[in-house]
């Protein structure tokens, strides 16, 4: 009732988000992070009880460049459209689209361990031409449209399939280039290349102006709006089969790569 009442001020609010594991355009739910599942979570977070700003916590590792690029850019209209500030407080990790994310605030705060950076991008995959080969399996393609089979995991290396994959690499990269350079602006160092897909740790990622400073999120958020700042959570609505337990296995499964994910990480 209080912030009903005209004559008392309300304490100043802080939407608090989570974006926490592998970013990729499957999964439903709260075990899933890309666009689908966040749209109704940031709406919620900007727009309910007037926030004096929206604190994003984030741990992850990077994922798909274009569910990130989307992720990112929902946040980005919906501070701008509401005029609200945004701060990204790293956790572990905030690597490759992870930092995509964090670089979408008007401040990215770190753990002195926390893990930022890795500005690139990465395509990996398997041969197994020679193993079937061996078995004596003939693998038989046929396409119309001499691009349209590229990097055939049953098939030798083509050196144009090799060179196509690179050009397609090089443009996300310069996407990804782009992004934080328009982000973080004059905050870059000049002295560091920091889009070779390096990574840097706390006060490190510091000094190359990957983050502004090192602070976690309630009580630098106590410093910036008052002692009296309250937080409040948002995160994806679980579903009835979810809270049920009746989702196990795709989440065993899910679990298993972002596993492999944090594991590039040390982590």
């Amino acid at each position: 009732m209080r912030s009903y009442i005209p004559f008392l001020k309300s304490p100043p609010r802080v939407a608090v988000v989570r974006l926490s594991g592998v970013i990729s355009a499957s999964g439903t739910g709260n075990a899933a992070l890309n666009d689908d599942v966040m749209a109704p979570v940031l709406e919620r977070a900007f727009t309910r009880q007037k926030p004096a700003a929206v604190a994003l916590q984030i741990n992850s590792p990077g994922g798909s460049p274009v569910q990130s690029s989307l992720i990112g850019a929902r946040i980005r209209r919906l501070s701008e459209e509401k005029k609200v500030p945004v701060f990204a407080f790293v956790e572990d990790v905030a690597a490759s689209g992870g930092y995509w994310l964090a670089s979408a605030a008007d401040e990215i705060w770190a753990d002195a361990s926390s893990i930022l950076g890795s500005i690139g991008v990465i395509s990996s995959s398997f041969g197994a031409h020679e193993l079937i080969a061996r078995h004596g399996i003939e693998r038989r393609v046929h396409t119309a449209g001499k691009s349209k089979s590229m990097l055939d995991p049953f098939r030798p290396e083509n050196p144009d399939d090799i060179a196509r994959l690179q050009r397609i690499l090089g443009d996300i990269h310069g996407h990804f280039i782009d992004h934080v350079s328009a982000r973080r602006g004059a905050k870059l160092t000049t002295d560091t290349d920091l889009f070779t897909g390096e990574v840097w740790i706390g006060q490190r990622a510091v000094d190359v102006g990957l983050a502004d400073g090192i602070g976690h999120l309630e009580p630098w958020m106590k410093d910036r709006f008052g002692p009296k700042v309250k937080f409040t959570r948002y995160g994806p609505r679980r579903s009835m089969f979810r809270r049920l337990g009746l989702h196990a296995a795709q989440d065993a499964l899910q679990g298993v790569e972002e596993r492999a994910q944090f594991a590039r990480f040390g982590l």
